[in-house]
């Protein structure tokens, strides 16, 4: 007797095959048969006809640290299919954390009041995550910022040999306590300190470990590749795996930039480096409106950036920083900058800044440079989007088979705690949208390559070998959808918006969709490395 048997879908097994018609059977959370299942009994049959049985899909790249122990549903992402994320990206991640005050920091999306920060080690937060009910599963990397905030502080510097080494001995234990991986986030503080020198000594670790090295590299516009160039020879030189995190280059960079970074990634790889990387699936990027101030002015904590954003004369320093982390806006292109996220000013969220300025009748600059005193406290967590990116150049790299596609998001709801909360344009629908837009509408890969670019690719670069494939004995995460009718819905002025098409979802062998509404079932562990 089986649990369940989903019967006459057209199977897509995640390698990338041609997809066949074909039942599957699970019990005990686990994939059972697959094949033809007419005669199988089972406690639940779904008849799945004409839809497409994929594995779950794996977001390599995501943001959720504390999302997901505010509110573990994941609703925004379970809603298009999503049932493993990977957190700790860019060099954030809510552990290791030696104070409280280092988890607010390092952790994207953070606010006052919903999570009891109880830990200090990775460890330790892995098993605070292990304790919620979660929608998806979730495996961790370990930020290079955390580690670096954990063993510095505030300061705004460099490790010096012996806090490397203590940095050294953090991502070590952190990858022993079940990390899957160390990242980094070049272009922001603290990442932004680090010399290559370093950033290598810290990823032989994880070479040693036999873990993923993930970075936001750091640089993707005028000086591309330098900032690719580096992570390949940081990799390189520590004889690490490399994950390039959303590889396409930003605002400022060449037409052929995406070409020539392909170009330097196969060069490395025809040496034995192994490389890949992912993109967004879609035009808009998005970070912190703090990213945008120079280092100098991001030290201290909030009420010393508060104070220096006060003083007349040091906000004109600021707003002469010849290197802000967009180049957009060097080029006053504040049209095409919009806020995305804010408590303070929730009536301002979807307007651009030109549109903000005008309002208030200051200089846009100015405008971005009051939200961030308006925000106070929270002020890390203001958040803005810009039309950074180049379609062309993100379908050139999505054409290239070792392409992962990620969210860079966090896991929301639109009800709840997290209702006010936003991690990018489509966090409500990437995965739909990549299906929608990238596959069925243009082409520019197949529906089978297309699932395979969410589900066994990204498995296979975190080394989980039970999941992201459908396969006797492997987990029963499972996506069910309508290939014709998958469709994001999100845009800036409305992103919280469910996708649709997506008929069931399984995690771990229990339905978290199910025709098409979310279920209480939250079934989603934490996943270790070791």
């Amino acid at each position: 007797m089986l649990d369940i048997i989903l019967s006459g879908g057209i199977v897509y097994d995640g390698s990338g095959d041609d997809p066949k018609a074909a039942d599957i059977g699970v019990k005990n959370g686990r994939i059972a048969e697959i094949g033809d299942l007419a005669g199988a009994e089972a406690t639940q049959k779904v008849d799945v006809s004409g839809l497409a049985v994929a594995p779950g899909f794996i977001d390599l790249h995501t943001h959720s640290d504390f999302t997901l122990m505010a509110d573990g549903r994941a609703q925004s992402q379970v809603h298009q299919g999503v049932t493993t994320e990977v957190i700790g990206q860019c060099g954030f991640s809510s552990a290791p954390a030696h104070r409280p005050d280092d988890a607010k920091i390092m952790s994207p999306g953070f606010t006052e009041g919903m999570v009891d920060i109880d830990w200090t080690s990775f460890g330790d937060y892995l098993d605070h995550l292990d304790r919620m009910p979660l929608g998806v599963n979730v495996a961790a990397f370990v930020g290079h910022g955390s580690v670096h905030r954990a063993v510095l502080g505030d300061a705004l510097r460099p490790a010096d040999d012996d806090e490397l080494d203590q940095m050294k001995d953090l991502v070590a234990e952190s990858i022993d306590q079940g990390a899957y991986g160390l990242s980094t986030g070049l272009e922001y503080w603290p990442g932004s300190l680090a010399t290559p020198e370093q950033i290598t000594e810290l990823v032989e670790v994880a070479a040693r470990k036999d873990v993923l090295y993930a970075t936001h590299v750091r640089n993707r516009d005028v000086h591309y590749d330098i900032g690719f160039g580096e992570a390949i020879s940081c990799a390189r030189a520590a004889g690490a795996r490399l994950q390039i995190s959303h590889i396409q280059p930003k605002h400022g960079a060449p037409s052929w930039a995406m070409e020539h970074a392909i170009e330097m990634v196969e060069a490395a790889k025809s040496h034995g480096c192994d490389i890949a990387y992912d993109v967004i699936p879609h035009d808009w990027s998005h970070t912190r409106v703090m990213a945008i101030m120079p280092q100098w002015a991001q030290e201290g904590g909030v009420a010393a950036v508060m104070a220096r954003l006060k003083d007349k004369k040091t906000r004109e320093k600021i707003k002469a920083n010849r290197r802000p982390m967009w180049r957009v806006v060097l080029d006053d292109g504040w049209d095409r900058i919009v806020l995305m996220q804010s408590e303070h000013n929730l009536d301002l969220v979807g307007l651009t800044f030109a549109e903000i300025g005008r309002r208030r009748g200051v200089d846009p600059y100015d405008a971005a440079l009051d939200l961030l005193i308006e925000e106070g406290e929270k002020m890390n967590h203001l958040m803005w989007t810009s039309q950074s990116f180049s379609e062309d150049q993100i379908r050139l790299a999505i054409s290239q088979p070792d392409c992962a596609i990620i969210s860079d998001t966090l896991a929301l709801a639109p009800d709840g705690c997290l209702k006010h909360h936003i991690g990018s344009l489509s966090g409500y629908g990437w995965a739909a949208r990549f299906l929608q837009h990238y596959v069925r509408d243009h082409a520019v890969i197949s529906l089978q390559d297309g699932i395979r670019r969410l589900t066994s690719l990204p498995a296979s670069r975190l080394g989980i070998s039970d999941r992201g494939t459908l396969k006797n004995g492997g987990w029963a995460d499972i996506t069910v959808f309508d290939a014709e009718q998958i469709e994001s819905h999100c845009d800036v002025h409305d992103p919280r918006r469910y996708a649709t098409g997506i008929a069931h979802v399984l995690v771990n062998g229990v339905f978290s969709i199910s025709d098409g509404e979310r279920t209480n079932g939250s079934a989603g562990r934490v996943l270790r490395s070791h």
